[in-house]
């Protein structure tokens, strides 16, 4: 809506002086018999920060289940993504880090130094990986020392990135939107024709998707994807841009060569939308970030670029359309914030005797530092590693509310089937989630995909929970949603 300056005549004056003095009668006889302070009495203060996250060359990189390979060059420097935010009462914290994904004893570790440090509970503290497939997975797969090195670094750097936030707490107000950007998501999973589907690398037939299939014998899309940009905007009280915290589900964009680290998308997701904010150089600095969405099972289509200009057209038109939402969206100079955890045990798909001896006999030999293996060799290799794993996991779920908005959080590659769900049967009118928050759970089909098979399911550290483990996983999110709603103010 625009506001235009028009001339006022001195009988619309008298009018409007009235109606002043009724509403300011009307609101001294609703007052409340206590002197609870009122909401336009309150402050609600948010906080940004960036913290520097760059592995040092020879850390090795994300490059999916085959490979890994060490880093030999940047492209751009990796972030941990901070806002916080404080109603007065409570205060919550959203950490979003250029990472593959990030070990649940790196993200404790990193939450324990925050809570010592400022006294902020551990369940009040989101920390998210983007899952940009150039930038170190935060996890202990003994990949050597300068791995072990860099989580620990990781981990001191984001309780930093908090701390530091909370040094440029501000009054601020703050609002939310979403709009859809459908070009740039696609489901990756195809309903294949059944003679066309290769065996599995069990070497078991009878599956019906194919990761990535093409074209002539893709029937369609096994699931939907979901096309919305949730955001989140501050800004100070004066109107200047605070941070923006966005939610969108794109798996990653990539054309970033091997051993080049990069933030992908998401980083220049960051950088447009400060440029076209006209955010730069304010004081305290001004914060964009991307928080990966419900993602597991989607995609970008083919982007008509080369290498890095992919990200780039991507990013630019996303930010394009958060700044959009931004321009609409109501501002408020208060809201209530709030958080909910739960811990949830899942059993572990580990091998049965058949499968360990089928393990036992194609991984017979294998030297464990080969840089290349077979399909089948890798997930003979992923199979005794399960074979070792415990019987089940527990996983850690939080959800947040800020105002009438709700955020679920899950520490898994959760498909988009998953995410439009959760959001229909919230019970509040606005809600989004966020993936791979709080650890790393691989991921997380529906009990139906799985039936379905493909990559997503096979048994490895990348896919490693019980069946029902989505079920069970959305059942406490909107648990945690209910009890969020009945502790909201009225």
């Amino acid at each position: 809506m625009t506001f235009r300056n028009v001339p006022c005549s001195p009988a619309r004056r008298r009018i409007g002086m009235a109606y002043a003095l009724l509403i300011s009668s009307l609101s001294l006889i609703a007052a409340p018999a206590d002197n609870t302070p009122s909401n336009s009495e309150r402050i609600f203060r948010a906080g940004a920060a960036t913290s520097n996250i760059t592995p040092l060359l020879g850390v090795k990189l994300d490059g999916g289940i085959m490979q890994i390979g060490p880093a030999t060059h940047v492209h751009d420097e990796l972030h941990a993504r901070c806002l916080v935010l404080d109603d007065g009462t409570s205060r919550l914290a959203f950490v979003v880090c250029d990472n593959t994904m990030i070990a649940t004893e790196v993200i404790e570790d990193a939450k324990r130094m925050i809570q010592d440090a400022i006294g902020l509970d551990p369940s009040h503290v989101m920390i998210s990986a983007t899952h940009s497939h150039s930038t170190p997975r935060g996890l202990d797969l003994k990949l050597g020392p300068k791995n072990i090195e860099y989580n620990k670094f990781l981990s001191e750097r984001v309780a930093d990135g908090v701390r530091r936030a909370v040094n440029n707490l501000q009054p601020a107000i703050i609002g939310w939107g979403s709009g859809n950007k459908p070009e740039y998501v696609q489901n990756r999973r195809w309903l294949v024709e059944p003679d066309k589907v290769p065996a599995n690398p069990f070497g078991e037939k009878g599956e019906k998707v194919v990761m990535g299939a093409s074209p002539p014998h893709r029937i369609g899309p096994s699931g939907p994807v979901d096309p919305e940009v949730y955001v989140v905007s501050v800004r100070h009280r004066d109107g200047r841009p605070l941070a923006v915290l966005a939610s969108y589900g794109l798996h990653y964009v990539g054309g970033i060569p091997n051993g080049v680290v990069s933030a992908d998308y998401y980083g220049v997701f960051a950088d447009e939308v400060q440029r076209q904010l006209g955010a730069d150089r304010l004081s305290p600095p001004f914060l964009a970030m991307m928080a990966n969405g419900t993602s597991g099972d989607v995609r970008t289509p083919a982007v008509p670029a080369q290498d890095y200009e992919r990200m780039r057209v991507v990013a630019e038109d996303l930010a394009r359309e958060a700044v959009r939402i931004c321009a609409q969206i109501h501002y408020l100079p208060y809201a209530s914030l709030d958080a909910a955890q739960a811990q949830l045990s899942l059993a572990v798909r580990r091998p049965n005797a058949e499968r360990l001896a089928w393990a036992n006999q194609v991984y017979n030999g294998v030297d464990p530092k080969a840089k290349l293996l077979t399909r089948s060799q890798v997930y003979a290799r992923e199979a005794r590693f399960l074979a070792d794993y415990p019987p089940t996991v527990t996983l850690t779920l939080q959800a947040y509310r800020i105002g009438t908005l709700a955020i679920a959080t899950a520490p898994c590659e959760v498909f988009a089937a998953t995410g439009l769900d959760l959001k229909r049967r919230s019970p509040f009118r606005d809600s989004f989630m966020i993936e791979l928050a709080n650890g790393y759970y691989g991921y997380l089909p529906t009990p139906e995909q799985h039936t379905l098979g493909g990559y997503e399911s096979w048994p490895a550290r990348t896919a490693f929970l019980e069946i029902q483990a989505e079920p069970k996983i959305k059942e406490s999110l909107l648990g945690l949603l209910a009890e969020l709603k009945k502790r909201a103010p009225q």
